[in-house]
């Protein structure tokens, strides 16, 4: 553990390194317009497109509205750190998000090879929470580049707080009294556990394991109140009953006491495993506990980091969206699991450690009734959540490299060409994408579809195209999808950029130009697919929950021999279909290598 001395030192260090990183730019206007166009081109009309194209020459016209609000936002960026934040705010924060399964996105990792126990006492007991707190984690780099890294040390003591309009959030870690213990979730009650002693060591696992043997020990009781599913209730409705709440002194108390926390440790009991094809029942274990009969109750969504443990051995952690991205999700994941040694378990000095705190909760009639509101919500979500997992062990990076393409760009082309072969038509497709090189730089929006891979997806099953038709289309596809990547991560943001300047217009009561009620931009923006490719050393998964009704999430990982596909869609959406999608992207990939084998055979025949 680093001495205070050493934390301001490493600190300040650390607060160089933030300054030092570039603000996010403003891309040229007329180059994000274009690239708008563009992206309309697969998913609009004829008619549409010519209608649109005529509204963007009128906003684009020498002193016309486009300028305007280009200089408006140019000056914004000279004194934001980042001009784009506006949409991570209300992406985020907004009660439109509503319960945590259907409309909050949670990022989570597993562990599947290590004790349970040990993993969260180890990870407690090591330099990890101080490294995090006093912002000593090691910096990381991209390109050689290095990244903001202002997401980790707000990843603990922090939480969001139901609002009337929009939700806060509360970092407790940078006050002079930090938060010194964790909370502790069993049986749907909550427990508070001191994780330093007074001199700022850290209890050691071995002791951490005792203290939560107490709480095994004492929360058999069947007397629990389940507010902890209050935070699941849609934004609005938690707000009000939040309110009365914590009108109770001892229920404020009590609320503070899970809210000031480091984290929450939620000790899960064993969910019956169904073993149907492509089971995901352990990311839905962390995504929402399974519904109100198993775990959901022992939760509290609002907080910024949450461990979970089941008595099966079911292990990981369920983290919000608007505290952390998926990326750095997955990095701390690695960290930690790299942080954490085999335990050795000693006699530890019981006599010394206080007892952990029950939470006490006192529970009106309205407040009851909430919970059984909030009970049947839960119950309905998790039962329509479809989450399948596809290991695709036939082969992994290796195959696209070897024929010089991107494997990112390969497998967006088949997420892309397995969505047509089933719908028979493109759809507005993203794939998220750190900007992290930017001063406080969260994500960026890659727009996937473009009328190259729609020329692609929609050859590719053609008889009458020759293959290698098809191979100079695949690679053109990839070609501009890489160059739409490398424009995102270098702050050339189409997405953000386009809605900053409707922003703008919106926060000096500028009259919206005709652009912006168009309704192309309605499907311009209106992702049906929604992709990430989160990378990890540890063997974990990453998996996220459909925005929208009719969207389907894929969050994938790539590796030298194979990908894994975690998918998610809404069964209410008759449209969608997981499985089916999943198996015709497995043939995809199949004939997608196919494809390149066969067009190199031909080129090699011919020379």
């Amino acid at each position: 553990m680093l001495t205070i001395l050493n934390r301001i030192i490493v600190s300040n260090m650390y607060l160089n390194h933030q300054k030092g990183l570039p603000r996010l730019p403003v891309p040229p206007l007329r180059e994000t317009c274009e690239r708008y166009l563009s992206c309309l081109e697969p998913i609009v009309t004829v008619d549409e497109l010519k209608h649109t194209k005529q509204l963007m020459k009128e906003f684009l016209k020498e002193g016309g509205d486009g300028e305007k609000l280009q200089r408006s936002l140019e000056r914004k960026a000279c004194t934001t750190d980042n001009w784009v934040s506006w949409w991570d705010r209300r992406a985020h924060r907004c009660i439109s998000l509503g319960t945590v399964v259907r409309n909050h996105r949670q990022h989570n990792g597993f562990y599947p090879d290590v004790s349970p126990f040990t993993a969260f006492s180890e990870t407690l007991s090591s330099d990890t929470p101080s490294s995090i707190c006093s912002e000593t984690l090691p910096v990381q780099y991209m390109r050689g580049e290095p990244l903001c890294m202002m997401q980790y040390f707000r990843a603990l003591s922090s939480c969001r707080v139901p609002g009337r309009k929009t939700d806060s959030l509360v970092f407790h870690a940078k006050n002079s009294n930090g938060p010194r213990h964790i909370t502790v979730a069993q049986n749907s009650q909550f427990f508070t556990v001191e994780v330093y002693h007074s001199d700022g060591t850290p209890i050691t696992a071995d002791q951490l394991c005792v203290q939560l043997q107490r709480i095994c020990n004492s929360s058999l009781e069947t007397n629990a109140e389940h507010v902890g599913i209050l935070t699941t209730l849609r934004r609005d409705a938690w707000y009000k009953y939040y309110n009365k709440l914590v009108q109770d002194p001892s229920n404020k108390k009590s609320v503070s006491a899970i809210e000031r926390s480091i984290c929450v440790l939620c000790l899960d009991k064993a969910i019956p495993r169904t073993y149907e094809k492509y089971s995901g029942f352990e990311p839905l274990q962390v995504l929402h506990g399974g519904g109100s009969q198993w775990n959901s109750a022992n939760r509290w969504f609002d907080k910024s980091l949450q461990f979970i443990v089941g008595e099966d051995g079911t292990c990981g952690f369920n983290m919000l969206h608007a505290i952390i991205d998926g990326t750095p999700c997955m990095a701390l994941s690695d960290y930690i699991t790299s942080s954490m040694k085999k335990p050795q378990m000693m006699e530890s000095p019981v006599a010394l450690l206080p007892m952990p705190q029950k939470l006490h909760f006192n529970i009106t009639p309205d407040i009851k009734t909430a919970i059984e509101e909030a009970k049947q919500s839960i119950d309905k979500h998790a039962q329509d959540l479809d989450l399948r997992v596809l290991v695709f062990n036939h082969f992994g990076k290796k195959i696209p490299k070897a024929h010089q393409i991107s494997p990112d760009a390969f497998i967006q082309m088949a997420i892309q060409l397995a969505y047509y072969r089933i719908h028979q038509q493109c759809c507005a497709s993203y794939e998220a994408a750190s900007m992290r090189l930017f001063k406080k730089g969260r994500l960026g929006v890659i727009l996937s579809t473009s009328s190259a891979s729609a020329a692609f997806v929609k050859s590719f099953d053609d008889p009458k195209k020759q293959n290698s038709d098809k191979r100079n289309l695949l690679e053109n596809a990839i070609k501009v999808h890489t160059w739409n990547t490398n424009m995102e991560i270098r702050g050339r943001t189409t997405f953000g950029h386009f809605l900053a300047l409707k922003v703008q217009a919106i926060e000096n009561s500028i009259p919206m130009p005709d652009i912006y009620t168009d309704t192309s931009l309605d499907k311009a923006f209106n992702f049906l697919l929604s992709t990430s490719q989160v990378s990890f050393k540890a063997s974990c998964l990453a998996c996220a929950v459909p925005e929208k009704l009719n969207v389907y999430d894929f969050c994938y990982s790539v590796t030298s021999d194979d990908f894994t596909f975690v998918v998610s869609a809404w069964k209410s959406c008759k449209e969608n279909n997981v499985v089916r999608l999943i198996q015709t992207l497995e043939d995809t990939l199949l004939d997608m290598k196919m494809l390149l084998e066969e067009t190199k055979l031909e080129s090699d025949g011919s020379t």
